[in-house]
């Protein structure tokens, strides 16, 4: 899993029929501070995400996983919207 930042989303009116009905967001993969690792990485909301939402990214065949589509062509699914994220100052 990984932290992310909803950005956009896509809209695509011709896709693969595994597809249909799936929600596309634009998610900047970040650590937990916020800074941007890899940008615009596409992924399926399965949790009702919004732009400007932090939230955790699985991707490869977890993120199929996520849909329960094994045969979708998927690689990253957004699979929760983070509430807060702490972190142990050393």
């Amino acid at each position: 899993m990984q932290l992310a930042r909803v950005t956009g989303t896509i809209t695509a009116t011709v896709k693969a029929a595994e597809l249909v009905g799936a929600k596309m967001l634009i998610c900047d993969l970040t650590d937990v501070q916020g800074k941007i690792l890899e940008s615009a990485c596409i992924a399926i909301d399965t949790v009702g995400a919004g732009e400007g939402d932090q939230v955790l990214v699985v991707r490869g065949s977890a993120a199929r996983m996520a849909l329960q589509a094994n045969v979708a062509p998927i690689d990253a699914a957004v699979i929760a919207i983070v509430d807060t994220v702490t972190v142990k100052q050393k």
